[in-house]
């Protein structure tokens, strides 16, 4: 019992990561696409700037519990994915260089420089997560030693690629429709427009990569034999065809709040579809990772959920309280502070 609460925490943890960042990864992503002037482009980058490092800590935090909770899992993830893991970890660390460093010097070319550094960084962050997730869910070659058997090109098959490019068109339409909420004017009706765009690449990228699940994983499965499941998928459908009428709408926080449902719902659809593996062996089923062969003792996963109980609301409240407090667009007027990007 207790290892699958920490498998359903494990997933709640990697959804809320990828609804938060995903939106300053997706931002970024859009920077030369949407922002044309040096007013539009420090905008962009201040719709983002106070939440992207708060952001991150559920990106730490799910790899926390990976390591407390399935310690196994933990071990052969960061060994057999080790390129992958260390690529994104280097585009996370220019993407956060790249928000202090722009504006160190008054330069146009420096500013350029580092405006590309944000865009590539994030781009690959997206697509890097994507490409991990999707191999994760149709398995990869690793033995009963945890000995991986292939290399960092084998995970760029066409279901990793899917995935990749799936959750790129995800957190951009997710970061544009933040933009919407951010800013005014022109930027703001550049943005909506984006946000359709990226819609349209998401509904057919979906269609796709649902495909693609059928054919290259067991996902579906899991359906079969627990069809409850089947409301994870549903609420996806419902919530990424709200979309665009509540922009359309002008419902523009109730447009994001439908977006992250969107992502919460796909995550959990991806995840509860292996449950309860977690590592897929794709060479030995005998040597698959699961929730119930890699957890922690019973007492550490107790001791730990207590924790989690007390401190994961205590972190909620705090960035609630955050996003309310920053909730309002970013002005010109707001450029001019000391704090601004």
């Amino acid at each position: 019992m207790l290892e699958t609460i920490w498998f359903v925490l494990w997933t709640l943890l990697w959804a809320v990561y990828f609804v938060l960042d995903g939106f300053d990864l997706g931002l970024g992503a859009l920077l030369p696409g949407i922002a044309r002037t040096e007013e539009e482009r420090r905008i962009v980058y201040n719709a983002s700037g106070p939440f992207w490092d708060g952001n991150e800590v559920w990106l730490i935090a799910a790899g926390g519990v990976t390591f407390a909770a399935f310690p196994r899992v933990y071990a052969v993830m960061f060994s057999a994915l080790y390129a992958p893991l260390l690529l994104l970890l280097f585009a996370l660390i220019f993407r956060a260089v790249s928000y202090e460093f722009r504006n160190k010097v008054d330069s146009p070319a420096w500013r350029a420089v580092w405006d590309w550094v944000h865009f590539l960084s994030n781009l690959a962050a997206c697509v890097l997560l994507g490409v991990f997730f999707a191999n994760l869910f149709m398995g990869i070659p690793i033995d009963a030693d945890g000995i991986y058997h292939g290399n960092l090109l084998g995970l760029l098959n066409i279901y990793g690629l899917a995935g990749g490019l799936f959750f790129l068109a995800v957190f951009m339409m997710h970061g544009a429709i933040w933009l919407t909420i951010k800013s005014r004017g022109e930027l703001q009706t550049k943005a909506l427009a984006a946000a359709g765009v990226c819609w349209v690449a998401v509904a057919v990228l979906l269609l796709v990569f649902l495909a693609l699940t059928f054919f290259c994983t067991d996902i579906f499965a899991n359906y079969l034999r627990m069809p409850w499941l089947i409301v994870l998928p549903v609420l996806a459908v419902a919530a990424l065809l709200m979309v665009p009428r509540l922009l359309n709408a002008g419902k523009l926080w109730t447009a994001w709040g439908a977006s992250a449902l969107f992502i919460v719902c796909v995550a959990f659809f991806g995840v509860m579809g292996i449950y309860p593996n977690m590592l897929i062996s794709s060479m030995d089923p005998q040597a698959t990772l699961t929730a119930f062969n890699s957890a922690s003792t019973t007492l550490t996963l107790e001791i730990m959920l207590g924790v989690a109980l007390v401190m994961v609301p205590i972190v909620l409240l705090y960035q609630f309280w955050m996003y309310r407090l920053f909730s309002r667009p970013v002005t010109p007027d707001d450029l001019e502070s000391d704090h601004a990007y």
